[in-house]
């Protein structure tokens, strides 16, 4: 064998073994802003051995329970107050890894162009899972529009609403099907997710959205026997990176903000 061969041979060795060494780590994801954040940091990862197999989502079910059957390494979705309810009335065990983002809540319509126009009775549409209802009623209440019982409940129902001096008509429907159906009621409370999907930007679109206080950051999730591994941490530490804070910051233009 000659010199050159000898070197191609070593050469495609090396290849093979860094291939074989390399780690996959698979994290369920909403489209938007989580995926395209997972894709931003995948070639990171990559350098460092780890293998990320990112696969989308449109609902905030499945990802947990992928999770949890061990079918799925972690997920990236969530704020922690949803997490603590699935875990609840799921009886799953599921951990935080890190906060990454916040994602500012916010109240759409197409039929006017601000709270004050909302006509006695008008039909409000917000999620149906019990912490973004919650979520978008406390925004409600801050716009002034109604009052709470308890005014700092995050799961509240509209059967918690003490005065409702519209006399606003509330509809609780998946947090997935509001865009579609904002042109059949009057206001829709949307995670921006899933308005940055349907082309809506909430810095420009959103009659009321939450602050940069808000307390819903977006975690990154696992499982208590995955959460500590070395592959798990390294996406943690790309996911709270420089490059990651300026990426989020160049594209999302203030609807989505790092929480770090």
């Amino acid at each position: 064998m000659n010199f050159k061969k000898t070197l191609a041979v070593f050469a495609a060795a090396a290849t093979f073994s860094v291939a074989a060494s390399a780690e996959e780590l698979s994290v369920a994801a909403t489209p938007v802003p989580h995926a395209e954040i997972l894709e931003f940091v995948k070639p990171t990862l990559a350098e460092q051995g780890v293998e990320l197999d990112v696969k989308v989502f449109t609902d905030y079910i499945q990802p947990n329970i992928q999770v949890d059957q061990k079918r799925m390494d972690a997920n990236f979705f969530q704020h922690q107050p949803y997490l603590d309810e699935f875990n609840e009335g799921r009886g799953t065990n599921l951990v935080t890894v890190t906060g990454v983002h916040v994602e500012p809540f916010g109240a759409y319509s197409s039929k006017i162009d601000s709270l004050d126009a909302l006509e006695d009775g008008a039909v409000v549409a917000i999620p149906n899972d019990p912490t973004n209802g919650g979520r978008a009623l406390l925004l409600l209440q801050k716009a002034g529009l109604i009052k709470l019982k308890d005014a700092s409940k995050i799961t509240a129902t509209p059967r918690d609403i003490a005065e409702n001096p519209k006399n606003l008509d509330f509809k609780e429907l998946e947090a997935a099907t509001l865009p579609r159906i904002l042109n059949q009621v009057d206001l829709a409370l949307i995670n921006t997710n899933y308005a940055l999907e349907a082309g809506l930007n909430p810095s420009e679109d959103a009659l009321v959205i939450e602050g940069s206080e808000s307390p819903y950051v977006n975690i990154l999730v696992a499982r208590p026997d995955n959460k500590d591994s070395e592959a798990m941490q390294k996406l943690a530490a790309a996911l709270k990176s420089e490059a990651v804070k300026d990426f989020i910051m160049e594209k999302y233009e203030g609807a989505v903000v790092p929480a770090f």
